[in-house]
């Protein structure tokens, strides 16, 4: 007897890809194709996905799914733009916790201000050195650290941006011997979205050359860091935190590194755990990547306003603290255009590492920019000062640059041989293909191999590999970005070895770390934060590669402070420097039209 198929289910088609599947869940067939395309823009980075005219007039018809303003419903509408209805609730707890902190900082300025008075004969020890005014622009000479430390002492919040060498962990050094000489118990958190970036400002504020008195240098070396989930304090097996707005951070002022990196929810729940009166003071690079997850919050928030424009009274204060006047801030950075953010975002626009003139400083000035015929005259010069552009990508270029890892295997000295092999590194952008992590990075160890310097295929924890650390190992102490050296120990027995923040080692099994990989080359984002004497950049062969973009080519380059050498094609370079990241979201003109309301 044949089966009866009265129970089989029906034939549907299978959606095609993720973001139809998770389309497919709506019932109401109309939100489908929109449910697949925010979907996909996420993934993409977007925040929202921007609508015309008659989209506009199709969405807004789905009343059961589609809300806007306080509407709890899966689908927003603000304005053109259309949103998850989590991500606009992110994108509107920034928006708001910014005013907060902004409104709250107007009672309090004028205390503020006495404050900063009685503390002047500090403030005037921390202006900038001067010694080589002759040979800056008339911008770099303004002592913008020094207007950046005042404004952060005033507001609640502040952004500090600035790109490589420019000192914005110097900047909140002179930020907290002021605050901590107003204030002996300040109580002070240091965070950063990675463990790396935490630890790097914690170390760097220890050691700074700021000549500062003894009782506020044991101040700083009391610091501690974490990272922003670590300080929220995370809920297993929940998006949530256990800081929020209604059990807020409890410290005077809290301090945020590499705030380029950080994705629109993190930033939000940050900001909704800050008391409103509390001092919050973002460090970052606005021209650098933003983050791998959705967004671009500190590029987004710095378009709001007119950086380094002030109002009269705020560049009369500065001007009282800084000598000569050749430093100080002239009314040309009179704001003309008023608005919520004047005067809380400061741009440090005077590199330590390398000026406008140098190298290094015109190559990342014409791509950031997309100077495209700075660009042709840099590369069809080919070599000079400071940088060298190889469009044909020669094997010898290539080698001659990877000699330099020959340096390290051959120092005895761990410690020393770990800072060898931190002066220099390849940076990729993809991981696959020709050109691309995994490939190069065996390149090399063929080629050191050729030199019977490393025996690579021995085992995977072989003798001189140098490791990455790619997740965070609380137990072990580890954070993600830390790098290590496999060598034999006194026994003979194979270790990998990491330096820590007191200039030691420390030792581990191999067989203890599982998170790690070879370190010859890495890509280009996780090289962020870190500096290097030389880089090699090797950009992919095709052109329309959607990851090649201006930002990803300026922060490759600047991880360079002496030299940097750039394999890729003319085209390529061109292509990059003309494909800026654009995400779209709605954070300008909502914050805009609030500080109207």
């Amino acid at each position: 007897m044949k089966p009866s198929n009265s129970n089989k289910l029906p034939h549907v088609d299978q959606p095609t890809d993720l973001h139809e599947s998770f389309a497919s869940f709506f019932p109401d067939g109309r939100i489908r194709p929109w449910a697949s395309r925010l979907s996909r823009r996420l993934e993409e980075g977007h925040i929202c996905l921007p609508l015309d005219a008659q989209e506009l007039g199709s969405i807004k018809k789905i009343r059961s799914l589609v809300g806007s303003g306080t509407e709890t419903k899966p689908f927003m509408v603000d304005g053109n733009r259309l949103y998850f209805h989590r991500y606009f609730s992110y994108e509107t707890t920034i928006i708001k916790s910014i005013h907060r902190l902004i409104d709250q900082e107007a009672d309090l300025r004028s205390v503020r201000l006495e404050q900063l008075e009685q503390v002047k004969s500090l403030i005037e020890t921390l202006q900038a050195d001067d010694s080589d005014a002759e040979s800056l622009t008339a911008n770099e000479r303004i002592d913008w650290q020094l207007i950046a430390a005042i404004q952060a002492c005033l507001n609640n919040f502040t952004i500090v941006t600035g790109g490589p060498g420019t000192g914005k962990t110097t900047t909140v050094a002179k930020i907290l011997a002021i605050l901590y000489t107003i204030h002996p118990e300040l109580s002070v958190a240091l965070t950063a979205p990675t463990g790396k970036a935490s630890v790097r400002m914690l170390e760097s504020l220890q050691s700074t050359p700021l000549s500062i008195p003894d009782a506020i240098r044991e101040k700083f070396s009391k610091l501690t860091s974490s990272t922003i989930h670590r300080l929220l304090k995370t809920i297993p097996d929940s998006v949530r935190f256990r800081h929020h707005q209604a059990q807020p951070l409890s410290f005077d002022v809290i301090v945020v590194d590499e705030a380029s990196m950080i994705d629109v929810p993190l930033f939000a729940k940050l900001l909704d755990a800050v008391a409103p009166s509390t001092r919050i003071i973002f460090l970052g690079d606005n021209n650098q990547l933003a983050s791998v997850e959705a967004g671009s919050v500190l590029g987004d928030v710095c378009r709001c306003t007119d950086i380094n424009q002030f109002t009269a009274s705020e560049i009369q204060c500065f001007n009282q603290y800084i000598q000569p006047k050749t430093h100080q801030i002239t009314d040309s950075h009179a704001s003309r255009k008023l608005n919520k953010l004047t005067g809380h975002v400061v741009e440090l626009r005077r590199s330590r590492r390398f000026n406008e003139r140098s190298g290094i400083g015109q190559l990342s000035r014409a791509v950031i920019t997309n100077q495209s015929d700075m660009l042709r005259a840099l590369i069809q010069s080919g070599k000079s000062n400071q940088i060298h552009i190889d469009t044909k990508s020669g094997d010898d270029v290539f080698e001659n640059f990877i000699s330099g890892y020959e340096t390290y295997i051959k120092t005895e000295d761990i410690q020393e041989a770990l800072n060898k092999l931190n002066s220099l590194r390849v940076l990729v952008t993809v991981r696959e293909g020709d050109r691309g992590l995994n490939a190069i990075n065996l390149r090399i160890e063929k080629y050191l191999a050729a030199k019977n310097l490393i025996h690579h295929r021995t085992s995977e924890f072989y003798e001189n590999r140098p490791v990455l650390v790619t997740q965070n190992n609380n137990l072990l102490g580890l954070v993600n970005g830390d790098v290590g050296i496999v060598r034999k120990n006194k026994d003979g027995k194979l270790r990998v070895y990491f330096g820590d923040a007191h200039g030691g080692l420390r030792e581990f099994q191999p067989e203890y770390l599982s998170n790690v990989q070879t370190l010859f080359a890495m890509t280009i984002h996780k090289s962020q934060g870190s500096e290097y004497n030389k880089v090699l950049v090797v950009l992919p062969d095709n052109a329309d590669n959607k990851l090649l973009t201006r930002e990803l080519l300026y922060t490759a380059i600047t991880r360079a402070k002496d030299s940097v050498v750039l394999q890729g094609t003319e085209e390529i370079i061109l292509t990059a420097a003309a494909a800026g990241v654009q995400r779209s979201s709605g954070i300008a003109e909502r914050f805009s039209n609030l500080s109207t309301d």
